[in-house]
């Protein structure tokens, strides 16, 4: 019978998941792992593996506010206003953050080497996931006639996942509100979505 681990695995994996967003993966070693979530090398490793099974474990936890975000706007909003407010959180995400960390996910995507197949795929499926909402959204306001057709709704998506990453490497960079907005409000204007609020 396997013994019950000694630490409460959701705290570790929120300790682990902000060294690597604010890190990296390659630039966060061993020890800044160990020093972030208080527990030992063996006992990080006997848990998740190794560095790399505990970055996806990480990386997974991150992306469970993501997915639960995504859940509450197709739940509560109009398709195309769901899109509207994902990016506007986006936005206000983004300048809020006095590490200007940007997106874990998207951070990881611009490390992963050609190399890595099992890192690029990860990231690809998630991505993807985020592109599909997009899809989503976009063809149920098109089929209720709250958009025009600009765009195939597979199109629409693949351009609004461009410049929600877009805006997730500026945020890195240069957090500024005007430069993120201007980013983000001519494309909804393009696809007929409602414009971002104030």
């Amino acid at each position: 019978m396997a013994r019950p681990r000694e630490f409460d695995e959701r705290k570790v994996l929120e300790a682990a998941s902000d060294a690597f967003w604010a890190r990296g993966y390659e630039a966060t070693s061993t020890r800044d792992l160990v020093k972030a979530t208080g527990l030992t090398q063996p006992s990080l490793y006997n848990a998740f593996g190794d560095k790399r099974g505990l970055f996806r474990a990480a990386l997974a936890y991150y992306l469970i506010t993501l997915n639960q975000r995504i859940a509450r706007l197709e739940g509560s909003c109009p398709p195309a206003l769901a899109v509207t407010t994902f990016l506007h959180e986006i936005v206000e995400r983004s300048v809020s953050d006095p590490l200007k960390r940007g997106c874990m996910l998207v951070n990881s995507a611009l490390e992963v080497t050609p190399e890595d197949d099992e890192f690029r795929t990860a990231i690809a499926d998630e991505l993807e996931r985020i592109r599909v909402f997009f899809q989503r959204c976009v063809a149920a306001a098109q089929a209720r006639g709250d958009v025009p057709s600009v765009l195939t709704a597979q199109d629409a998506s693949r351009y609004l996942l461009a410049i929600l990453l877009g805006v997730r490497v500026l945020a890195r960079i240069a957090p500024d509100r005007t430069q993120l907005v201007g980013t983000v409000a001519p494309a909804l204007a393009l696809l007929g979505l409602p414009p971002l609020p104030g």
